[in-house]
């Protein structure tokens, strides 16, 4: 009799603790999620020198970088929201010659560089309005 006890004491704990699991709680909400987000659109002060920092390690060969131009930051729609973008435009030398004038795009998240693409396609969208001013701080750069 005692056995049956503890083990009727034992499966009705189990199921108290489960039971705690099954709440409707699915994480924050939509409104929440949005605000986390827009929170994150922070403008970039420091823009151009995360650009410099970034495309020193990502060209093959940073110095001798022709025709670099960059835009100012913008808010435009990227995944579930807005996030401030940057156009940046410029010809890399690659095996001691150009191969022709490139674009990619920054994205900034709580003022930070976050992500950078440069596939035709996909900077497009972001670009194709944008207004370049002169970034020789790019091509001033060295190994």
């Amino acid at each position: 009799m005692r056995n049956w006890v503890l083990v009727i004491a034992a499966v009705a704990a189990l199921a108290f603790g489960l039971g705690g699991c099954a709440s409707d709680d699915v994480g924050p909400s939509k409104a929440e999620l949005k605000g986390r987000w827009d929170a994150e659109n922070v403008y970039p002060q420091g823009y151009r020198r995360d650009l410099l920092a970034f495309l020193r390690t990502y060209l093959n060969e940073p110095s001798g970088v022709r025709g670099a131009a960059v835009s100012a930051p913008a808010l435009k729609d990227v995944g579930p929201g807005e996030r401030y973008i940057a156009c940046v435009r410029y010809n890399e030398r690659k095996d001691g010659r150009y191969a022709g004038p490139k674009t990619g795009v920054a994205v900034y998240v709580a003022g930070k560089l976050d992500r950078f693409f440069d596939t035709p396609q996909e900077v497009m969208p972001f670009c194709k309005d944008a207004a370049f001013t002169p970034f020789p701080e790019l091509e001033a750069l060295t190994r």
